[in-house]
């Protein structure tokens, strides 16, 4: 059992600071009955810390050291989504205001799902995951499927050069070429838009 501990720290280690995971995430080391203790003891030990039932952080540190950053929502999300083998991406009120395009803030993080329609609390924020259309998380980019949960949530009417702008402005060269890869897989209108986001990609695959 030691054995198997020491190569999920060492994986936990390896992935960085920050991340969740879960037992199922270490089944190629061990079984679920020896991840799960694997994990329970690392948590005991300090480690990683325990989240909730099956949900383990490996922990950012603050400047000094002596407390630690909460962990990311959207971590908390995906390990939830593995743990159901569901898709899980941002609802588009959140995604939009992520990409800046709204100064809505929900009071609890809502993400859709191909899975189930849950509630979910980790400490004290309460996580909801809402069952979509499968056709609304058909792109496996995490950055695409949260411009286009974006775009649908702001509407065709108020899709504009300013919106373009905004969104191109917050995605990387990487992330604009994921989005005009993944176009297709989304409704026309949401698809021109994406490509109109990543129109320098565009240029560039074309001459390539």
């Amino acid at each position: 059992m030691f054995a198997v501990q020491d190569q999920i720290l060492a994986r936990i280690r390896e992935r960085g600071r920050g991340r969740v995971f879960i037992p199922k995430d270490f089944l190629d080391l061990g079984s679920r009955d020896a991840s799960d203790q694997a994990l329970s003891r690392l948590a005991k030990l300090g480690d990683i810390q325990r989240l909730g039932r099956g949900l383990y952080l490996y922990p950012r540190r603050f400047a000094d050291a002596l407390a630690s950053a909460p962990a990311d929502q959207d971590e908390i999300a995906d390990a939830l989504g593995r743990q159901t083998g569901s898709q899980v991406v941002p609802s588009g009120a959140m995604a939009a205001n992520r990409l800046g395009l709204t100064n809505q803030v929900a009071t609890a993080p809502v993400y859709l799902t191909d899975g189930r329609t849950r509630q979910v609390r980790i400490g004290s924020v309460l996580f909801e995951l809402r069952h979509a259309a499968p056709k609304e998380l058909s792109t496996a980019s995490r950055t695409s499927s949260m411009v286009f949960q974006a775009l649908r949530f702001i509407g065709k009417d108020s899709l504009d050069e300013r919106v373009v702008a905004k969104i191109r402005k917050k995605l990387t060269a990487e992330q604009r070429a994921e989005l005009l890869r993944d176009a297709s897989y989304t409704t026309d209108w949401i698809s021109a838009a994406a490509r109109q986001i990543a129109k320098d990609e565009a240029k560039i695959a074309m001459h390539a």
